[in-house]
């Protein structure tokens, strides 16, 4: 099959799919994408678009968005038509994130190719993370600035054949309108190379020694150190689990970027906000700031975890989640959508109230307590993603069933047998 990836931050949502797809050697991929330097897969061909047109700063608040989007749009549409035209590359799917508007005009340029689009978030004041806490208040037009950002999903989903997204929540975010054409499976995690390691040791450059699953270690771990995934309830809660905890060790993953959501007004960020705030009453001796980690050294942090703390806004699942619990971490979430779709309290992880750091530490402090009382929850978190999120054996066989109902029957993907 000759099958098409869209996404500016390539290879984003698609990276197992890519890659399986890639490894059966017997299918032509193309993938368009804004990174200038994007990952090589053996047996992918990378293109990279430029987007059309770019709106100044100063552009109208209620149409920027849709002028982003619709110059991506444009430029992908375009280098589509010159890949055919000049590499003879016409796909039979083209498969892509419908965010950044990407696949807007795809249909003007090939319009008997079916397209399946991701459908991530649809925007609201009203049940996510804008509105969420009462410290980040909303304006008066911000339900406005919102409804121009759906824009962009309002004039994809008649652009595509179907639609995808990765959690019934998020789902539900759409209107019911959308449901017909979409479907919900999780992008996939590889829990077959995702697994626990008791013997897992782990070196930090100020530490004299190793740490091994024997020491007390507190993780926390998002892309960005920001509100949207609870890193100032994380703080307010430490004081009180490393004075509780003397032996208690903290080690912190995550850029000082912000991801989603407003910005700090702090000159140095939402993390010199919160050491402002709580500095004086931690001891910054046993709190490691990490910053992003390679992927092996991201996996022996949550390995060595006694205790994994996941905190976010209602907002889109985050992959940490899933692989942590893969790992059998035993983990202290945020009881929130989505997150109740992957834990369930007491059973798979155990959940607190966004808004309570000191009944999160004091979850935190029982846990790294009493070890054996929780024992139990690792070992059915794994069980639960092997059986609900797993890749090989849940969602690809899903997303390939998907993809070869639009697609004549010489063509379909052929898993292997037992799949």
């Amino acid at each position: 099959m000759k099958i098409m990836f869209v996404h500016q931050n390539m290879p984003g949502q698609y990276r197992e799919l890519v890659q399986w797809l890639a490894d059966m050697g017997e299918h032509q991929i193309y993938f368009l994408t804004q990174r200038e330097k994007p990952p090589s897969f053996d047996g992918v061909a990378s293109r990279i678009y430029k987007p059309h047109h770019k709106p100044a700063e100063n552009a109208y608040g209620l149409s920027k968005n849709w002028e982003e989007c619709a110059g991506n749009g444009l430029g992908a549409a375009r280098a589509a038509r010159r890949i055919e035209k000049t590499e003879g590359f016409k796909p039979d799917i083209v498969i892509g994130h419908v965010g950044w508007g990407e696949l807007t005009f795809f249909k003007d340029v090939w319009p008997d190719v079916p397209i399946i689009g991701f459908f991530e978030y649809f925007y609201s004041d009203k049940g996510g993370p804008v509105g969420f806490d009462p410290e980040d208040p909303v304006s008066e037009d911000t339900a406005f600035l919102l409804r121009a950002r759906n824009a962009v999903p309002l004039a994809n989903i008649e652009t595509v054949d179907l639609g995808l997204s990765p959690t019934y929540w998020q789902r539900d975010r759409f209107p019911h309108s959308f449901h017909k054409k979409l479907y919900v499976c999780h992008d996939g995690i590889r829990t077959d190379q995702l697994k626990p390691n008791s013997k897992v040791t782990l070196k930090l450059g100020r530490l004299d020694h190793e740490l091994t699953r024997d020491d007390e270690i507190v993780t926390y771990i998002a892309r960005n150190l920001e509100r949207t995934r609870g890193f100032h309830v994380f703080m307010r809660a430490l004081p009180k689990i490393l004075k509780e905890r003397p032996n208690a060790r903290v080690l912190v993953l995550g850029g000082n970027d912000t991801s989603y959501g407003g910005k700090s007004k702090h000159p140095g960020g939402l993390r010199a906000e919160m050491e402002a705030e709580v500095g004086k009453d931690i001891d910054w001796s046993r709190v490691h700031f990490l910053g992003k980690l390679p992927y092996a050294e991201y996996q022996k942090v949550v390995q060595i975890s006694r205790c994994h703390i996941y905190l976010t806004m209602p907002f889109v699942l985050s992959w940490s989640l899933l692989e942590s619990m893969s790992m059998e971490a035993t983990i202290v979430a945020s009881d929130v959508a989505p997150v109740r779709e992957a834990i369930t309290h007491g059973e798979t992880g155990l959940l607190c109230d966004f808004f309570k750091p000191q009944a999160l530490a004091d979850q935190v402090i029982d846990v790294l307590a009493h070890p054996t009382k929780y024992d139990h929850l690792g070992p059915a978190a794994r069980k639960h993603v092997v059986e609900n999120y797993d890749f090989t054996t849940k969602c690809l066989p899903e997303h390939i069933a998907q993809i070869n109902a639009l697609v004549s029957k010489e063509k379909r993907i052929k898993l292997p047998l037992g799949m």
